[in-house]
Parts: structure tokens; sequence; C-alpha cells
């Protein structure tokens, strides 16, 4: 390890250290101690754990999801939304025992995004090839769900999701997702041409059909994601990523703290302003991304590790809780900027390495 990587582990040991506490014996990563579980999460923490190196973590984080994938190709999951708050200490309630759980596309699709990450950084073969099943399982399940139109329901249908709908920041994680799983199949030599297909008729989606998405939500422009995800993901670009990015960057932007998570409320979070200084520096704005995350590191624990956001108004941290992925987002965005990894390029990169 050179020396400028040892300091960059040295700053987030704390970090690393949170997700290693928060990792079980069967490999998976919850968002708080005997608490929820969703593959997402899971794997932005598994991914952070890549980044410098904690192969045995690395390992079995993955093969919890091997050994725990459903006969349809998807992973159980549990929404935070669903997640009670305690209003006087501001901690999490529930546990992972009373929470229902879903089977939702957009935390299926997501083990290519980390198994091409992880090939972009240590260039195994084999481990891409030992993932490959998993891989093409998950997508397989995630493209049932595509409508005609190119949009994706955003869960299996059951009792526990029973609202017919594609949702906008999910379609985008798709998108990128979709873009890795056929760069994976490339590596390999697998044609994927079907694969190929649903990106582009999903991408359309996306930037031509807006009525197709959150056709449930009554604000669907409340979510800062909803704003910055069709950026990050790629699909939305150059001139038109710009005058998105301008029209609601007061709405959700507050100067020196961060970037909100919802418009309506004094709330930055810290995941949400770490993807926002990768969206920056995906527009060619390095300055300001790194600015950005300087803004994300003012929410830094003691211990090293990141809360998960700030309520400014009244000065607090809210809630008072330390996701593992929230520490994890950091780092991805540390990566990216500086370039500690190969992955670095993960998000930055859009391009298709087909060569069939």
């Amino acid at each position: 390890m050179s020396e400028n990587n040892k300091k960059d582990l040295d700053f987030f040991k704390g970090s690393i250290a949170r997700i290693k506490n928060l990792q079980r014996k069967d490999g998976s990563i919850t968002w708080f101690s005997n608490g929820i579980f969703d593959p997402w999460n899971h794997l932005e923490s598994v991914m952070a754990l890549n980044v410098f190196k904690y192969e045995t973590e690395k390992k079995i984080g993955f093969q919890y999801l091997i050994n725990n994938q459903l006969e349809d190709g998807s992973w159980k999951g549990q929404l935070g939304s669903d997640v009670e708050i305690d209003i006087d200490d501001g901690k999490f309630k529930g546990n992972e025992s009373n929470e229902k759980t879903i089977r939702d596309t957009n935390f299926s699709a997501y083990i290519a995004t980390a198994c091409w990450h992880d090939y972009l950084i240590n260039e195994s073969l084999e481990f891409l090839k030992e993932m490959w099943p998993t891989i093409e399982r998950a997508i397989d399940f995630v493209l049932s769900y595509q409508s005609i139109n190119g949009e994706i329901r955003w869960a299996a249908k059951d009792k526990s999701a029973p609202l017919d709908d594609a949702l906008l920041t999910g379609c985008c994680s798709i998108y990128k997702s979709l873009e890795c799983a056929i760069n994976c199949a490339s590596i390999l030599n697998i044609q994927k041409k079907d694969w190929q297909n649903s990106l582009t008729k999903l991408g359309d989606a996306i930037k031509n059909k807006p009525e197709l998405f959150d056709r449930t939500w009554e604000s669907k422009d409340r979510f800062s994601m909803d704003w910055y995800y069709p950026i990050l993901s790629g699909v939305i670009c150059g001139k038109e990523a710009e005058k998105r990015l301008n029209e609601k960057w007061k709405i959700f932007v507050v100067e020196g703290i961060g970037c909100k998570c919802v418009s309506d409320q004094p709330w930055v979070t810290v995941a949400e302003t770490a993807e926002l200084a990768i969206t920056l520096l995906k527009m060619g704005q390095k300055k300001e991304a790194e600015e950005m995350l300087l803004w994300a590191h003012k929410w830094r624990d003691s211990d090293g590790s990141y809360w998960m956001g700030r309520q400014y108004e009244k000065n607090v941290f809210w809630p008072k809780e330390k996701p593992p992925w929230t520490s994890a987002s950091v780092i991805l965005a540390y990566d990216s900027i500086f370039k500690i990894t190969k992955g670095s390029k993960l998000f930055l990169d859009s391009a298709l390495r087909v060569s069939f």
C-alpha cells in the first residue's frame, strides 16, 4: 500500500470500523445493530470495504447474497421508510424480525454494480465467473418487471408491495446496474442483446416519459434523488444535465451544509451530499465536487464514521444514527474524486464494453 493510500485508510478507519462492526457472521451488513437489512445498502458497504482491500469481509458480504438469493433471482429486503424513529432520542426503533420484507427490483439489480466495481478494482476474472450466475438471475428477475414502455416496476407483486408503480430514482439506479451487468457479460464473452434492448428502453423512458414514474406519489418532486439520479446514472448528460442541475440547485442544496433529502424539510443527509459530489464530478465540476465532499465531512463523528443527517435549523443530528452505507457513500465519493482505486471510474464512465 502506498503512503497516500495509508493516509486515506487512516482517515476512514472509523468509517470502516463502523461497517465491520455491523457485519454479522453470515456476512450481512445491517443498518444498525440487530436492525433491518436490504441488499442495496449492504452492497454499498461491501463496495467501501473493497476500496480498502478488506478481502475477507468483502467475500463474506458477496457470499451472503449467493447463499440467500431466492429462486426467482431476488432477495428479501426491508425499506428504511418503514423503520420508526424514537421521537425522544432520534434512534431507530424495531428490529429485523418485526419489519416486513419486499423483493425490490432496484435492490436486486445492484449486485451487478458491485460486481463490476470489484472487477474494475481487482480485475479478477475468476471472481466475476463465480458471481455470474447470481448476477444473471438477479437481472432476469428485474427485467421480468419491465413494461413495454420501458419503465420497471419497483418491487415484485405481493402483499407487502401491492402498488403497481415505477420509481424514477430506482429505475435510474437499475439503469446503471443494467449497464454494469452488460459489461460483466462482455468481459465473460456472453451475449446479452435482450439486456441491451432493455437498457435502451429504460433510458428512453427515464428521459422522455416522466408520466410513467411515481404515479402513486403525491409529491414526486420532493426528493433530491429524483433530481440528480438521472445524471448520476448516466441517462442525462451534457447541456441537459447542466440545465437540470441548475433548475433545482437552490431548492436542494444548502450552501456550506449539504444536500437535502427532501425539499420541504431543513434536513441534509450525508449520503445524498456524497452522491451529489460524484454527480458534479461526472459533469466535469471537480472543484465543486471536492467542496461538496468537504461539507459531508462536517457531519463526521469523533469516531470517524458519519452521521446519517443533520437538521440544520435545530443544529442536531437526525436521526441519531450512523448507518454503514452512509460512511460507504462518502468513501465511494472520495475514491471517485481522488482515485484511490481503478473502481473510481465506476460512476464516471457510462460506456458499454460490448465486444461481440
